[in-house]
């Protein structure tokens, strides 16, 4: 059973590195076309070739799918092909796009065949095992449940087994890349505290909720009430909050160490080896936040699947409540680092670009890469009151700084212009960067400042109209709540509430001089 995570990121696999694809020759033809003597031409089948290697593929696969001592004999081919042996053609498997949100992954592609002949196996493959996919009712033998019970024991165990996964996962990353860091002293300890975070202490409390839900099952593996429990553990994901908050920061410094020769060559044979599944150290690292927003959505799939007058029926909303609650202050805290981080980074070059509103900005609408209007590739930062164009570049220490690019916009001045596809380029502020030749512009808008002489107006080219229009919403909505802050801050200015010691006096009664005296004295 799985549920969709409705914001998750896809990742295609790449081929297995050294895969080799062997191209069998038409020996026979060029032999046939040498001999003069005239002889029965001897043609092999294409269908029948292509038996052989699907039969040879499927042997090689269930060879590496479970240990096997049994001897495969080669594929004998005529006696006309005197001496020439055909290597076996091992096509490449289908690439498969899987959600690193999801806990289920399979294995990579199986090793390619020698070009010689095949000899007996000795040991079983070391390729990882295909992890255990099945559903629930692969696990019981019958059952006399109506079909939307089936599938909320489907959901129940979905979430029952994507926890055992990630706590496979997790356990990995310690293993496999935190440890032999420290053995080889290939990081710091204080980058590997910043990169790996409080990951170590997210392992035993996913393994407290394993143990909680397998506890559950009961002696027909079913599940009857999960919410009480899960009302009950939810809290614990508040540890959430300072993990996502390090990764902003982390992530970072992962790509800068990255520049590394040995860290580069260490983090590749990791990514390379059979255990890693293809996936790289941020994909590990990033695990755990994708589980975290899956929990409403396998919450909400239970309480679709819970009929009326269920145990869980009143627990089941509660719980729901506080997830979604967690999850909110994960996002809300991961986007004030976030914002932090991009905040300490910005270089200033000149005092005037330092505004108020950039430091007063708690969070972050959205940023990336944009083109101005000569074609320069900027990096573009929407706060929550200012908006700000940079140029990034590269510190001493590699580490990256982006060096603001002119005057910074408050967002409760900026005017926005939507500027159609198709709209003559030439000449103007756009000098021909945005048409490339062809006279036209596409995916740009403009973003300009009311009342302010130092602040020109930008002219700016997404990468496509999908960007584009995010960006333009964005803005957009950063505008109206920036100027409704700025109507309300106003309003509050002109209602200034009066002097605390005239509310004293007001609070005294005319004829009360033993107040009086007690408000002198105090």
């Amino acid at each position: 059973m799985e549920v969709e995570e409705t914001v998750e990121t896809r990742t295609s696999w790449s081929t297995a590195q050294g895969e080799a694809h062997s191209i069998p020759c038409d020996h026979a033809g060029k032999k046939r076309k040498q001999d003069p003597a005239p002889g029965p031409a001897i043609r092999i089948n294409e269908d029948e070739e292509e038996d052989e290697d699907d039969e040879m593929m499927s042997e090689h696969m269930r060879d590496s799918e479970e240990p096997s001592n049994k001897r495969v004999k080669p594929v004998v081919k005529s006696n006309s092909l005197t001496g020439v042996i055909t290597p076996v053609k091992t096509p490449a498997l289908k690439r498969i796009g899987q959600s690193i949100s999801r806990s289920i992954s399979f294995r990579t592609e199986a090793r390619p065949l020698p070009p010689a002949a095949l000899r007996p196996r000795t040991k079983a493959s070391s390729f990882p095992r295909r992890r255990n996919s099945q559903c629930w009712s692969d696990t019981v033998e019958s059952h006399d449940l109506t079909a939307k019970e089936i599938k909320r024991q489907e959901v129940i165990y979905e979430l029952t087994q994507g926890e055992r996964q990630l706590i496979d996962d997790l356990s990995l990353v310690k293993k496999v890349y935190y440890e032999p860091m420290l053995k080889l002293d290939i990081l710091t300890e204080s980058e590997r505290g910043q990169i790996f975070g409080t990951l170590d202490s997210l392992i035993p409390l996913h393994q407290d909720l394993l143990s909680r839900l397998e506890r559950l099952r009961g002696s027909e593996k079913t599940v009857g009430q999960v919410g009480p429990t899960l009302m009950d553990w939810f809290p614990c994901l508040e540890a959430y909050v300072t993990y996502c908050c390090n990764q902003v920061g982390a992530k970072a410094l992962l790509d800068q160490k990255k520049q590394e020769k040995r860290v580069e060559h260490f983090l590749r044979l990791c990514q390379e080896s059979s255990f890693s599944r293809k996936l790289d150290l941020w994909n590990f690292l990033d695990l755990p936040r994708s589980r975290l927003v899956k929990y409403p959505l396998l919450l909400k799939e239970i309480q679709k699947c819970t009929p009326p007058e269920h145990p869980d029926e009143d627990s089941l909303p509660d719980a729901l409540d506080i997830i979604q609650s967690i999850v909110a202050e994960v996002n809300k805290k991961t986007g004030e680092a976030e914002c932090q981080f991009y905040r300490r980074g910005l270089a200033y070059i000149e005092d005037s670009q330092r505004l108020q509103e950039i430091q007063l900005s708690r969070f972050l609408y959205c940023h990336g890469e944009l083109k101005n209007n000569k074609g320069q590739r900027l990096h573009v930062f929407l706060f929550e009151l200012a908006l700000v164009l940079s140029r990034p570049t590269e510190d001493k220490d590699g580490g990256q700084v982006f060096h603001v690019y002119r005057q910074p916009l408050p967002n409760y001045l900026i005017n926005l212009e939507e500027i159609p596809d198709g709209e003559p380029g030439g000449g103007g502020s756009f000098r021909g960067a945005f048409t490339g030749g062809n006279d036209k512009v596409k995916n740009c808008f403009r973003v300009s400042s009311r009342g302010r002489s130092k602040a020109h107006p930008y002219s700016l080219q997404a990468n496509d109209s999908f960007s584009k229009q995010q960006w333009i919403t964005c803005l957009r909505r950063a505008i109206v709540q920036s100027r409704d802050r700025t109507s309300l801050s106003s309003q509050s200015q002109l209602c200034l509430p009066p002097d605390p010691i005239l509310c004293h006096i007001a609070d005294l009664s005319l004829s009360s001089d033993t107040d009086m005296a007690d408000h002198n004295s105090h």
